[in-house]
């Protein structure tokens, strides 16, 4: 309930680890209760064609989320390496 009202809710790596059915019935009242009421920020790296594997497998309440996500809302899509790999990298060269 406490993510309900707040007035921006942020949710980090959305994807990392796939939904059950019910874990995925109730991010869909989630979104819906907060739809129109307050803000969403997402991160992922699955794109949204990924998104019904992610949700249990179902289209349907993939669709029905997405709709609700996108409506109101501006899409970041941001491409290149990752920034922690990135940062291994450099300082594995460091040391050698």
């Amino acid at each position: 309930r406490k993510y309900l009202n707040v007035a921006l809710l942020i949710i980090d790596e959305m994807g990392f680890e796939p939904m059950t059915r019910t874990e995925a019935s109730l991010f869909f009242r989630l979104v819906s209760y907060r739809y129109g009421r307050g803000s969403i920020l997402i991160t992922t790296n699955k794109g949204i064609k990924d998104w019904p594997e992610l949700l249990a497998g179902d289209e349907v309440l993939a669709t029905a989320i997405l709709d609700r996500l996108l409506h109101h809302s501006h899409v970041l899509n941001i491409k290149g390496r990752s920034y922690r790999l990135r940062d291994l990298e450099q300082a594995v060269s460091l040391r050698t």
